[in-house]
């Protein structure tokens, strides 16, 4: 009985090691995709008042959880009775993310025209103010909806050939770290102006060290959500390029010479542009044929 048990707990801690170790992989191919993910949600949970931006945050969070519950059978199912799908709807989302790289890239070179019109005070009863702020929360409901499917498919990618146990573990670890680790981070991220403004106003002197470093808290929040969609921008291409390198034997041979982190990043690049040229022609010809 006592053997049983001992053997019971060494398969236990050996499956435990190895969700681990697994867990470091599917971690860094999914790191990219968490970062966009950390700079999308900082962004859609920013601009609200002071007061509503946890409350708008938390509703976001559950949303997105609830994103996980329905994702992640789907996606057991699929690794367990068509495995080979999962290769296709990580070439589908590399292609989705190398477009939205760069788009924003061609957006920061070539921005669109926004007609200059004078800003505009509305007075808006408390039940209008809550109807937009639902729409919003909606809206980064759905986004993260699509982040989440590219998040899972590229972890269990990542995992597609380990036993099915192994799989849910390690996917479900990754998804549970994309939901409280990603909105735990935007939280102290949106809040940080908020500290800031106490640490200024926690003592009458002028000069002193919480006035500093409230006003750097402060200053430093529109910097920091550019610098993570920078960062998030960057990291598309390249999850992009790795999926697209790691699964098209053509691209792994033709990029062999070439250091892995730059030729993923080429390869997204590439893709990506190819796959906006097409967009943006498939918009124009639609266009002059609704004329």
């Amino acid at each position: 009985m006592a053997s049983g048990i001992f053997a019971l707990l060494d398969d236990i801690a050996t499956l435990m090691d190895d969700v681990a170790v697994m867990g470091k992989i599917a971690g860094k191919k999914t790191a990219g995709i968490l970062g966009d993910d950390l700079a999308v949600n900082a962004e859609k949970a920013s601009g609200f008042m002071s007061d509503r931006e946890l409350p708008v945050l938390w509703a976001i969070m559950k949303g997105s959880a609830l994103n996980k519950v329905i994702i992640l059978p789907l996606a057991f199912l699929l690794s367990a009775f068509l495995p080979s799908a999962i290769s296709i709807i990580l070439i589908i989302g590399g292609l989705y993310l190398a477009y939205e790289g760069a788009e924003k890239i061609y957006e920061f070179f070539f921005p669109h025209a926004h007609p200059k019109t004078a800003p505009k005070l509305e007075e808006i009863t408390e039940e209008e103010a809550l109807s937009q702020e639902k729409e919003k929360i909606k809206s980064a409901i759905i986004t993260d909806f699509i982040l989440s499917v590219e998040i899972v498919i590229i972890a269990l990618g990542s995992v597609v050939n380990s036993p099915l146990l192994n799989q849910i573990l390690v996917v479900t670890l990754i998804a549970l770290v994309a939901t409280v680790g990603v909105y735990g981070l935007v939280a102290l991220i949106v809040r940080m102006d908020e500290f800031g403004a106490r640490l200024i106003n926690l003592n009458d002197r002028e000069n002193s060290f919480s006035d500093k470093a409230g006003h750097f808290l402060v200053n430093a929040l529109p910097k920091v959500i550019k610098s993570l969609s920078v960062i998030g921008t960057l990291a598309l291409l390249l999850v992009s390029g790795g999926i697209f390198v790691h699964n098209i034997h053509f691209l792994h041979e033709l990029l062999l010479g070439i250091p892995s982190m730059l030729g993923e990043f080429l390869a997204g690049l590439v893709v990506g542009v190819i796959v906006l040229l097409l967009v943006m022609l498939g918009k124009k010809l639609w266009m002059t044929f609704r004329k």
